[in-house]
Formats: C-alpha cells, sequence, structure tokens
C-alpha cells in the first residue's frame, strides 16, 4: 500500500514536470521568435515598416482574389488614425456617377472623414502606405487618400463594387484595381465584411447567416481584394459589404487603389 503511495506521488511530480517543461518551453521558442524578428528590425529600417516577420498572409478566395493580412498594423498606428478622424467624422457619402461628387445615401450609413495630402506626408501614414504598396504591389502614387471610417450598432454599407462605373472619376488616375480595408477596433459584434458572390457556404453577416465569405473585423488585420480580373476587366464577383453592426464600434481605413497615379 505504502508502495502504491510512492508510486503515484513519483508520477504526480513527473507529470507536473513535464507540463512545467513544456511550457518552460513554448515561452523559450516565443521569446526566441519574437528576439530574432526585433534582431531583423534593429538595423533593417525596411523591415520594420514592412514588419517583416509579424504579419502573416492567408487567401481566401483566388476569384476575386480576396488576401487576409493578420496583424498588418500595429496598435499604436491604429490608434494613430483614430485619433486622428475622430474630431473630424462626418456623414459618409458614396460617389454621384453623373457628377463625380460625395452624395449622402442610405446605402452608407456610417460617419468618416479622408486624410490630407499633409496627413500622408506624417512618417507613421507614409509607413502605413508603403506597407499597402508593397504588399498590394501597386506603386504608393497610385493609392488614394486613406479614409477613416466608423460604424456605430445599426450601422452598415450595403453591397457594393468599388470600381467606377462614369467615366468623371476615371480622369483622377483611371479605374481602381484593388482595395486594403484595415481593421482598427476591437470589441465588436457583426460588422463583417460580406462578399455575397463567392463561395458556396454560408457565414454569419451582422446576425444572420448568409451564403458568400464573411471576414469578421479584428484590430491590425488587412483584407485585399481586387476589382477586376487579371485581364483589367471589372470583377462583378467583387460585390462586398459591411454587415451590420450589432454592438460596440467598427472602426476601419480604406485604401482605393488605381491604374495610374492619383491626383
Amino acid at each position: 500500500m505504502l508502495q502504491s503511495r510512492y508510486v503515484i506521488v513519483l508520477l504526480t511530480f513527473v507529470t507536473i514536470g513535464m507540463a512545467v517543461g513544456a511550457l518552460l518551453q513554448l515561452a523559450f521558442l516565443k521569446q526566441l521568435e519574437e528576439s530574432s524578428i526585433y534582431s531583423i528590425w534593429k538595423n533593417d529600417e525596411d523591415a520594420r515598416i514592412l514588419r517583416i516577420g509579424m504579419v502573416k498572409q492567408e487567401m481566401l478566395n483566388w476569384q476575386p482574389r480576396i488576401i487576409l493580412f493578420h496583424n498588418f498594423l500595429s496598435a499604436d498606428e491604429c490608434d494613430h488614425l483614430i485619433n486622428l478622424a475622430r474630431p473630424k467624422l462626418a456623414k459618409s457619402t458614396v460617389v454621384d456617377t453623373n457628377t463625380g461628387k460625395g452624395i449622402e445615401s442610405k446605402v452608407r450609413t456610417s460617419t468618416g472623414m479622408f486624410l490630407t495630402f499633409v496627413d500622408r506626408k506624417h512618417k507613421v501614414i507614409e509607413a502605413i502606405e508603403r506597407r499597402i504598396s508593397v504588399y498590394a504591389m501597386v506603386p504608393v502614387e497610385n493609392g488614394e487618400l486613406l479614409q477613416v471610417l466608423r460604424y456605430e450598432p445599426g450601422q452598415y454599407y450595403k453591397a457594393h463594387h468599388d470600381y467606377f462605373a462614369d467615366e468623371f472619376n476615371l480622369k483622377r488616375g483611371g479605374q481602381r484595381v484593388a482595395t486594403m480595408l484595415m481593421y482598427l477596433s476591437d470589441g465588436v459584434e457583426g460588422g463583417e465584411t460580406f462578399f455575397p458572390s463567392v463561395g458556396d457556404k454560408e457565414c454569419r453577416c451582422g446576425g444572420e447567416m448568409k451564403r458568400g465569405i464573411c471576414v469578421k473585423p479584428k484590430r491590425g488585420d488587412a483584407i485585399l481584394f481586387w476589382s477586376v480580373k487579371l485581364d483589367g476587366s471589372k470583377d462583378p464577383f467583387s460585390l462586398h459589404g459591411g454587415c451590420k453592426v450589432l454592438a460596440g464600434e467598427k472602426w476601419s481605413s480604406t485604401k482605393w487603389m488605381r491604374q495610374e497615379a492619383f491626383t
């Protein structure tokens, strides 16, 4: 009986030791990974700007091409964009195909603002725009001014295309070819980005099950999707929208990219 107790105690200590050892090993590997990343950044400004070793790519769909970049923005960059936009928010608009100007519409119920050419000279914004350019493989000068949006509970953006159907907007750099949509906040219920013309499965969009692909907003993540096919023609399957926010505030930032330099 006494011998059995000794065996049980010994096995308990061995089990605990193995568990502690495994945890220490995981902690060491994580520290090693982080130190290797930071050692790359230490003397390489390009690696720091591009967040080499931090950004993880996930291919969601091939046509249209939809790529999810995990950890694309840092927490400080997310906060910077929100703080820059908050005092300048106004009711969001959509493009009038006749005049090219922004008009109010029930299709889009958020508030938002556009950064200025002066804002683009700030180091934080320069780094974000450089990163977008490299990962999207589109020149920085082809990008429109960054837009920052806030969606409160009940707000949404109905399904739409980012490419232009009018001639007026094509004069400022040609057709929109790609979009980088970056999520700036956490704690959001609903507010998914929805692609209704893609896939044959159902996903949760604003609390409802719908057919398509839904991407849940997560702070620091970004979606890159293309509005044109490989031959340059408009892709109707790039239809997308912002599902209704059920709780919390959804902050996001959008960069549209053109065929030529944006003016």
